[in-house]
């Protein structure tokens, strides 16, 4: 085959995260955001080490798998992977990937345990970004995702099954009212424009909610009208905090180069486990507040008993994992890179009273050498790249007789587990959780001893 070449194939199955294969004949090819079943119009874009490499130029017929009602968005909208089908179908694909992952890479007797659900299916999330953009040059203002293959557009999303009636209200309320002003969404290839993101956060037990809408400085705007229509609203919830972030990063992350509370305060509260979480704009705090609790209620049931452990919690952001755990352990000690979440994380264990909290600002590269006292376990919850080499072989020169690996990414996972069972650990468990239903994400747990 030659690269542009095009074909109509079936695919066969799927490797994580979300990666088709077809074959014809004894060769592979391999297309991302595709399902089992599908029918596909594919285009080769080029040979790779024992498979083809294609994109996704159209689904011609649906998987049989896909047999249930999507989201009116679902056609367009790129948040979204497995819309369309059963739930219960979305999480053997899921364990399927991970396990097979795992299996072809990792030696040893652990059980795998499955895969845990999420609490809630539908309207889990807690936090939002929309962005402000168009469907066509200088077309009507839209707010809400980026069509999928397509980055530099935004489709408005008014009907997102992922988040519950509040925001849909507040996307839509803000989206009307700029639709009414003489704002131009910023174009990142242009460096112009006004309106960049709307990030709306909700407690879904606090029933708090953040409104930060991001901006550039280009233009300057009163905000005391989108305010009151704001505080006016029929929410569920209730308004605590609407938030203006200036940023003029020429990339399409969100930065504040400056923070302007336009309404009430800087945070909202929630609550995971009994214990109280202040959540600022900036800071880390999963997405899906009742799938954290699963999460860490799945994770704990692996480690021994803490009480009266020195636990080291590595990639602590706000100090979640580490003051569940302090409540039982003899100390523990958080590290994260981002100074403003270590604020956090120590106001949170001064909130929950919690004691024998120890916080530490930097990299855990780095930071690690300062830590005197041996840990009895260590829990690392590393970004998707996973864990550094070099901190990792500092985690194994620590001796600790238990780690457990919270993961969001298998891929680095398994990288990192093989490292350590050539270190003389032993994995005992793995089990996943879903904590993104109609996503291919998928959270997994990793216990090993030594």
């Amino acid at each position: 085959m030659k690269k542009g070449t095009k074909l109509a194939i079936t695919i066969e199955k799927v490797l994580f995260p979300n990666i088709g294969i077809a074959r014809i004949g004894d060769q592979e090819i391999r297309i991302k955001n595709t399902i089992p079943g599908q029918k596909v119009e594919l285009i080769i874009n080029k040979k790779k080490t024992g498979y083809f490499e294609a994109r996704l130029l159209e689904i011609l017929e649906n998987s049989p798998l896909e047999d249930q009602p999507k989201c009116i968005h679902a056609n367009e909208c790129g948040g979204c992977s497995y819309q369309g089908i059963l739930y219960e179908k979305q999480l053997e694909i899921k364990e399927k990937q991970v396990k097979e992952l795992i299996d072809d890479n990792l030696n040893g007797d652990y059980q795998f345990h499955g895969i845990v659900p999420s609490p809630l299916e539908k309207e889990y999330r807690n936090k939002m970004e929309f962005s402000f953009g168009d469907l066509e040059r200088d077309g009507v203002l839209q707010l809400g995702m980026h069509p999928r293959g397509r980055r530099f557009d935004v489709i408005t999303v008014e009907q997102c099954q992922l988040v519950d009636n509040d925001f849909r209200l507040i996307l839509s309320t803000v989206l009307n009212y700029f639709r009414n002003h003489d704002y131009k969404r910023y174009h990142i290839i242009q460096r112009q424009g006004y309106l960049r993101h709307l990030v709306v956060r909700k407690g879904l037990k606090s029933g708090e909610i953040m409104v930060n809408l991001v901006t550039t400085s280009q233009d300057e705007h009163d905000f005391t009208g989108l305010t009151e229509i704001l505080k006016g609203l029929q929410l569920q919830g209730t308004l605590v905090s609407f938030l203006q972030t200036i940023n003029d990063d020429y990339s399409d992350t969100i930065k504040c180069d400056k923070l302007i509370v336009h309404y009430g305060q800087e945070y909202i509260m929630e609550e995971i486990l009994g214990l109280s979480f202040m959540v600022t704009p900036f800071s880390f705090f999963q997405p899906n507040t009742s799938g954290a609790e699963k999460l860490y209620q799945t994770a704990f049931k692996f480690i021994a008993n803490p009480e009266d452990k020195t636990i080291y919690d590595l990639y602590c952001g706000t100090g979640t994992i580490t003051q569940i755990l302090a409540k039982k352990a003899k100390e523990t000690y958080g590290i994260e890179i981002n100074e403003e979440a270590v604020e956090i994380a120590r106001e949170n264990a001064r909130l929950n009273n919690l004691g024998n909290c120890n916080f530490i600002a930097g990299d855990v590269l780095e930071k690690i050498d300062e830590l005197k006292e041996k840990p009895d376990l260590i829990v690392v919850d590393p970004p998707r790249p996973g864990i550094h080499p070099k901190a990792l072989d500092k985690i194994i020169k620590l001796g600790s007789s238990e780690i457990l690996y919270i993961s969001c990414n298998p891929l680095s996972l398994v990288r990192d587990l093989k490292i350590l069972e050539e270190a003389n650990y032993r994995i005992t468990d793995i089990q996943c959780v879903d904590m993104f239903p109609y996503t291919r994400h998928v959270e997994t747990v990793a216990h090993l001893i030594k």
